[in-house]
């Protein structure tokens, strides 16, 4: 019963994930830059919660800022960015900086590190814990990527709209 509860709790921490990836699919990413974001977040994904566990109670005792407040800003500004996106000719596949990689990323983790706190009171393999919660997101993650992509080649620059905006209104609901 306790895996089922890691698997429910991993599913849940991968739909923000596929949300985001849904919208952040239609700039028409290049295919290395799909696999690299999805093994970017399962990477995080696995990570987050060890954190969190180890040394996020410390971290949040030294820095009283709440995680929704760097989510917020994360997806506000990535947001505004597909929206000027939208606005360019540019026919060719979005090539993501490295670092744009991590942010988003990090957008979509920073959960996992919340639910890292309170670990050690769902089940007691840790690492199985985060494996599930990598693999979970990993998937989640490529599969908004390519439906994000499909309904961008169907209805084109303005999936990039409508994707930027619902990242700003995602953003700000984590207010």
């Amino acid at each position: 019963m306790s895996f089922l509860i890691v698997l429910v709790i991993a599913v849940s921490l991968s739909m923000d994930a596929f949300s985001l990836s849904l919208a952040y699919g239609t700039l028409d990413l290049s295919k290395s830059n799909i696999n690299k974001l999805s093994i970017i977040v399962g990477i995080y994904h696995f990570f987050m919660p060890l954190i969190g566990l180890f040394i996020g109670n410390a971290i949040l005792q030294f820095f009283p800022i709440k995680p929704n407040t760097i989510v917020t800003i994360v997806l506000v500004f990535i947001g505004i960015q597909m929206v000027i996106e939208t606005f360019k000719n540019e026919d060719n596949l979005k090539m993501m900086s490295f670092a744009e990689l991590l942010l988003f990323g990090l957008a979509v983790s920073i959960d996992s590190f919340s639910v890292g706190i309170g670990l050690n009171a769902i089940n007691d393999n840790f690492l199985l814990c985060s494996f599930t919660f990598s693999i979970c997101s990993f998937i989640f993650t490529y599969l908004g990527l390519l439906l994000g992509k499909k309904i961008s080649s169907l209805i084109g620059k303005a999936s990039t709209l409508v994707g930027g905006i619902v990242l700003i209104i995602i953003g700000l609901v984590y207010i």
